[in-house]
């Protein structure tokens, strides 16, 4: 009755049928978004049919000897649409795991994706790892606001910083300007020994083709691009990819700017808007300063959760 099938280009169509369809599904599980570095990863991704019909997909890759799911992505486990329920779910989760444990994996990683990403509610697929004995590894703490209820009360520091950067002249538009907005971001990253993880020419061409989805938001003193940030519109969220501001734009808060520009006036109209991750170190380090001014908005914790499964030693 299930069958599971390797991904391939002829079956773009039923995969993208599927996220387009999926009550916990995004552009980012589209083919056009997540293959984009198709060569840098092994894939072994699966569709699932039932009676000839596309029901389900599961991005996944191979590192080693374990099938991730999947490493190009921030999550990506199950994603299927609200005609599956919890029986076949488990059904699904179990083939899945029979097949990559006969083709010898060693492990799996499941990346859950968060409640806040769901259109509806989908965590089926959790309570199917867990019957199959998959454990918790890894823990990130992401800050969310949820538009549906009272905010508290945005932090004084933050009101003196935007207050600063109003006072300083400092504006904000939306913009084209990838190269200058990626030079900024490698000079920030580069104090931390760090990279970013989207080429220029990458965020260029993820842009080209979600025009709509992605969006960047700079902000300018005396015309210089001194911070910015990548927005990534997720139906009902509005999640920031890439928080950079140069040492002028911090001197005179920038950032802070943009981002109760965003809160206040862009995004205002969705359920949550999502900061990302704090965490590092698979969730055992907090970047207490790079929380705290998440928080400052009056943004709350919200977990993306990791699970393992090990099949076999080795």
């Amino acid at each position: 009755m299930i069958e599971l099938v390797s991904f391939s280009e002829s079956l773009n169509k039923d995969w993208d049928l599927v996220v387009s369809k999926s009550k916990n599904g995004n552009f980012l599980h589209l083919v056009d978004y997540w293959t984009y570095h198709y060569d840098r990863f092994e894939d072994h991704s699966l569709i699932i049919y039932i009676k000839n019909k596309p029901v389900a997909v599961f991005p996944a890759c191979k590192v080693d000897n374990t099938i991730v799911s999947h490493q190009g992505l921030t999550y990506s486990g199950l994603i299927y649409g609200n005609d599956l329920k919890v029986e076949m779910v488990e059904d699904i989760m179990s083939s899945i795991v029979s097949k990559y444990r006969e083709e010898g994996i060693n492990r799996i990683l499941y990346k859950a994706i968060p409640y806040i990403f769901h259109k509806y509610p989908s965590q089926e697929d959790l309570y199917a790892i867990y019957k199959l004995g998959f454990k918790l590894y890894r823990r990130d703490v992401s800050t969310v606001i949820d538009f549906r209820e009272d905010l508290p009360k945005t932090s004084s520091l933050r009101k003196r910083s935007v207050k600063k950067a109003i006072k300083s002249g400092v504006t904000i538009e939306e913009s084209s300007d990838f190269e200058g907005y990626h030079l900024l971001l490698t000079e920030v990253l580069s104090k931390f020994k760090a990279s970013p993880v989207h080429s220029v020419d990458e965020l260029e061409l993820l842009h080209s083709r979600f025009k709509e989805k992605i969006k960047l938001y700079v902000a300018k003193h005396d015309e210089k691009l001194v911070a910015g940030t990548i927005v990534y519109e997720l139906g009902d969220v509005a999640h920031t990819q890439y928080l950079a501001s140069s040492e002028l734009g911090r001197e005179v808060g920038a950032l802070d700017m943009i981002l109760m520009h965003l809160i206040e006036k862009v995004y205002s109209d969705r359920k949550y808007f999502s900061f990302g991750i704090s965490t590092e170190d698979n969730g055992m380090f907090l970047n207490k300063g790079l929380i705290s001014q998440k928080e400052g908005f009056g943004g709350r914790a919200v977990c993306h959760d990791f699970y393992e499964l090990v099949l076999q030693d080795g």
